[in-house]
């Protein structure tokens, strides 16, 4: 019989211990092992049914339970302890608010709110939100900005019922199932007005129909979490489906997906300042192209409120945005027909204040290359960044040669796309073992703060091995658990399932390998010769292990495809004990995975990895990396952290170039990695191991850390763009105004200007460095004005195309002006390189908001 509906009762807790609720409601527990411990204390055994859920447990307490518990003295002394750290840890001044300080006594002043929205956010397995790395990510950032102090407001949807879980039948293909999830039963509280109803957000619909939706605040620890929820009454069933599945549905449904977390998450801001005090955000943080209409949005409250015209909006909404480009690959891309669009934002659906011809000359793929009538986020978000940045410094360049068709005119190094490396948050991510090390050798489990990553050498190395042992055996004893419950999914009865009890070995090498399973990241490369493995894996004296998982999107059938014959391999009764494939790879299974590892294995088709942050959670726990030379790894993969699998780039055929990448990983993993691994002292000790281990501590650990990553985003993007805001709003936002005039007058007048000549003197015929050349180069500026340009020289090394690289660019000063537009700039600059040189001049726009030389994507070269 099943229920016509269903809702939680929250558990009414004893005075002495109700701090249970703060902390229970607060994610923090989430990264806070002694939260976590308070709340184990209270039943162990329990602790582990829920999942480690503090919600579900003080949930699953009897009155009498709760009564006993407030009883005991010892307990509620310890309620109060943890409450009163918690409520340290949320009001203490952290980094965020001595930068700040120290921005203000300069006078650049700082951000006082950041709108941080995603698709997806990844805090806990608690709260099942994300698909992947974009999700993680998020809330890696989340968390790490709650631990500097950066004020941060994320925003996001609620789906009702997540991703998907992952299992498998029995033959070994992907299972999809979507559990209901209960928000009154997760650690989520609802925003309501005054007199106790629920806030609504409201979005116009096509055909008259509205769009309402709830707003759920989960607290990360400082930073508040909203998530917009369609599963409201008042909405029709296929509106109440919008925010059912992350990733759902077809092109409508994502897209009006994608309205409610843009348009509906700035309201959603707007709400929760209104019902708190909050301020409004300073920098509005766009973590891939899914929320961009957060930008339409903004646009329509200008034209409204302040009076400005399409363009003036524009301006001040681009100055202050931050888009951050995730993905290498076009597919990944969302793109909708541009009908779809006008019919969502055209006609009786026309925002006030935003043309939809103009909306739609936003997302337009005007350029060579791009396909007309498609409306592509990304583009989007690149035209509403003011400021932009990929994930990694080879992802930035990959990401400036794929929309360098939006700055034409430009080399691919000039394309403002910058990048910020991610990083991991260390307390989600490093096991506790790692820690309690530091803490007995060190002094100290926070390694950053006290400047500790010199001193990994202090750690006496048979503690940092039986660590890594310790470890290690706790992923057995995992994966056996999770490989048994697995197989009674797929069919098999307990009779059948006793060689589980001795799959995998806590003294072999073990080789991890979890992503998600697109193509381009190569789950079955290790497959390509079978034998090869297998000899590899049951090597008598070197053997391997390994644990794999991974989920494909429920509409990749290639995906499923590649998933389903890793899993009939790993069923080989020959083999099973060495290799297992774990089904729902998610943040619980991780935290067993990267801790347990001796290598982490990534081999995507470079360069399609924008950064891969797996490893680097492997890396803070004592593991070496066994990766292509793509994202993160390429830019500090130094050979002593770990090994690089060469790459076979040029070779056109896809088999063979999987065929010869494919061997050269099975030659590291049997000619350097294995016998590295085993090659031991006679304390039973792998020094060269473990050295590996101390360097990849030593030189990683301060890299790959998101505090680094929150610092940087912090202090190249939020700042800078807060700034930049601020210079164009104020009552009237004259700065916006007149920005939007320069724009226009530049892109009328353009066609007008042209290099018409240039002399350069004052070189020898055989020039030598520390000559001074002297360049003069007389320029048509039709009605532009000179202080309405920059005219450059623009100096480097000549390749015999005559294409210039590492090239540098010294301004031109004007000389005098003449008429008919025309002027004469010059400018001298000392010969200080050698080889062959070359130089030519270039007219630029020029104008204090503008964020770069190249935004507009105009020049005009001699």
């Amino acid at each position: 019989m099943k229920a016509i509906r269903r809702f939680s009762v929250r558990t009414v807790l004893p005075e002495p211990i109700a701090a249970l609720g703060d902390l229970a409601s607060n994610l923090r527990w989430s990264w806070h092992p002694p939260t976590r411990d308070l709340f184990e204390r209270i039943d162990p055994q329990r602790w582990t049914k829920v999942r480690k859920d503090p919600v579900r447990l003080l949930s699953a307490l009897s009155p009498a339970e709760l009564a006993a518990l407030a009883a005991d003295t010892g307990f509620v002394a310890a309620v109060a302890a943890e409450k009163a750290d918690l409520d340290t840890y949320l009001t203490e001044p952290r980094w965020y608010q001595a930068w700040a300080q120290a921005q203000d006594e300069d006078g650049a002043g700082a951000p006082k709110a950041i709108g941080y929205f995603s698709p997806e956010f990844g805090i806990t397995e608690v709260l099942p939100q994300y698909s992947g790395g974009l999700g993680i990510l998020a809330g890696d950032h989340l968390k790490t900005a709650s631990d500097l102090g950066v004020p941060i407001v994320g925003v996001g949807l609620f789906y009702k019922t997540g991703y998907f879980k992952q299992s498998l039948n029995r033959d070994g293909w992907q299972q999809e199932t979507y559990p209901v999830l209960d928000p009154d039963g997760l650690p989520l509280s609802m925003l309501r007005e005054d007199d106790g109803t629920p806030c609504v957000i409201t979005l116009a619909l096509p055909g008259g129909r509205e769009l309402h939706a709830h707003v759920w605040k989960a607290q990360v620890g400082r930073v508040p979490l909203l998530l917009l929820d369609s599963d409201v009454p008042d909405n029709d069933e296929a509106a109440r489906n919008i925010t059912n599945r992350l990733y759902g549905g077809g092109g409508e449904q994502r897209l009006q997906q994608e309205m409610l977390l843009g348009i509906g998450g700035v309201r959603a801001l707007r709400l929760w300042s209104r019902l708190t005090g909050a301020p409004a955000p300073d920098v509005y943080h766009t973590n891939e192209g899914h929320a961009g209409f957060l930008g339409v949005e903004r646009i329509h409250e200008l034209t409204q409120s302040a009076g400005l015209s399409f363009e003036e909006a524009l301006e001040a909404v681009r100055a202050a945005t931050v888009f951050t480009t995730h993905t290498p690959v076009p597919a990944g891309i969302d793109r909708f027909d541009g009908e779809l669009i006008s019919l969502h934002f055209g006609g009786d659906q026309a925002v006030p204040g935003v043309p939809v011809d103009r909306l739609l000359a936003l997302g337009a793929e005007d350029y060579p290359g791009g396909q007309p009538g498609m409306f592509n986020m990304a583009v989007m978000g690149l035209r509403l960044g003011g400021r932009a940045n990929g994930v990694s410094k080879l992802h930035g360049v990959v990401s400036r040669e794929m929309f360098d068709g939006l700055w034409p005119g430009f080399d691919d190094d000039e394309v403002p796309i910058t990048s910020v490396t991610n990083g991991v948050h260390a307390g989600t991510w490093v096991d506790r073992r790692v820690y309690e090390l530091a803490d007995k050798y060190l002094g100290t489990h926070d390694l950053e703060r006290d400047n500790a990553w010199d001193r990994i050498d202090e750690v006496p190395r048979e503690a940092i091995w039986a660590t890594k042992r310790d470890m290690r055996e706790q992923l057995v004893v995992e994966a056996r658990r999770r490989t048994r419950s697995s197989w009674k999914k797929r069919g098999a009865s307990p009779a059948e399932l006793g060689w589980v009890d001795d799959i995998l070995d806590p003294d072999v090498l073990t080789i991890g390998f979890a992503r998600r399973v697109p193509t381009y990241k190569r789950l079955t490369l290790m497959l390509r010769d079978p034998a090869r493995l297998k000899r590899l894996l049951l090597d008598e004296k070197r053997p391997i292990q390994l644990v794999i998982a991974g989920k494909s999107h429920p509409a990749d059938e290639t995906g499923k495809q590649l998933i389903q014959q890793m899993v009939r391999f790993a069923d080989d009764p020959e083999i099973r004990h060495r290799i297992v494939f774990l089904p729902n790879y998610d943040i619980a299974m991780a935290q067993y995975l990267y801790p347990g590892c001796d290598v982490w294995l990534n081999n995507p088709l470079r360069p399609f990895e924008a950064c891969g942050t797996s490893g680097m959670k492997a890396a803070l726990n004592g593991g070496l990396n066994l990766s292509i030379l793509d994202g993160w790894w390429d830019e500090w993969f130094d050979g002593g952290n770990g090994w690089a699998i060469p790459t076979a780039d040029g070779v056109e055929d896809a088999e063979r170039r999987d065929d010869l990448e494919a061997a050269a990983l099975y030659d590291l993993i049997e000619n350097s990695v294995a016998p590295r691994f085993y090659d031991t002292d006679e304390s039973g000790l792998p020094q060269n191991w473990l050295s590996m281990i101390s360097h990849t501590l030593r030189t990683l650990g301060p890299k790959v850390l998101a505090s680094r990553m929150v610092r940087d985003y912090t202090t190249q993007l939020y700042g800078p763009a807060a700034r930049a805001g601020w210079a164009l709003d104020g009552d009237t936002y004259a700065g916006a105004r007149d920005l939007a005039a320069y724009k226009h007058k530049v892109r009328q007048g353009w066609s007008s200007v042209h290099v018409d000549h240039v002399e350069s003197s004052g070189v020898s015929d055989s020039p030598q460095i520390g000559e001074t050349l002297h360049v003069r180069a007389y320029v048509s500026l039709g009605d532009l004005t000179p202080d309405e340009v920059e005219v450059e020289v623009v100096h480097g090394t000549a390749r015999d195309s005559d294409e210039l690289r590492d090239v540098q660019c010294e301004p031109l000063a004007l000389v005098e002006s003449y008429e008919g537009g025309r002027h004469q700039f010059a400018g001298d600059f000392a010969l200080a390189r050698t080889g062959s040189f070359g130089y030519t001049v270039r007219v630029l726009p020029k104008h204090v908001g503008l964020a770069n030389t190249s935004e507009l994507g105009l020049v005009a070269n001699a």
